[in-house]
């Protein structure tokens, strides 16, 4: 009896601090925009893990911090270059004129997939390590529209 007493509150425990470290290690993020057409579409979501610059490698899609003013938190790209990867001049005209040949320690150089409208490297230069939230790991279902009752 003591033993069921015992399981019946340490499950629940168990369960709650695993949703706690799953909370503090992944999150979803809404698409909003062109930006990544046609891998991702304006209302698509994304399951992000949170993870350090030295953790992305070129080609994946990532989340970072948009400069402040853009009317937007948060925007997916195409990582292009991570540091000691050499930076990638002819596609980023905001990098030509840069003297050093790779991409520094702590910056990130990011494209939209949707080029002609993506605001990214091309425009803002490098991203710092610090504006990076993290890795998509997967594409999340759309949310269902919710209709007003009594339709």
């Amino acid at each position: 009896m003591a033993l069921v007493a015992v399981v019946g509150v340490v499950v629940p425990v168990l369960l709650v601090v695993l949703v706690l470290v799953l909370r503090a290690r992944f999150l979803t993020v809404t698409v909003r925009g062109r930006s990544m057409e046609p891998t991702l579409r304006h209302g698509d979501r994304v399951l992000v893990r949170r993870s350090p610059l030295a953790r992305v490698r070129p080609g994946r899609l990532v989340v970072v911090a948009a400069a402040p003013g853009l009317g937007m938190e948060w925007m997916v790209k195409r990582a292009a270059a991570v540091p000691g990867d050499p930076v990638p001049r002819a596609e980023v005209p905001a990098l030509a004129t840069r003297p050093e040949p790779v991409v520094p320690p702590g910056q990130l150089v990011v494209l939209g997939d949707n080029r002609p409208i993506s605001l990214d490297s091309r425009r803002l230069g490098y991203v710092p390590a610090r504006q990076l939230l993290g890795v998509v790991v997967g594409h999340l279902p759309k949310t269902p529209r919710r209709r007003p009752a009594g339709r």
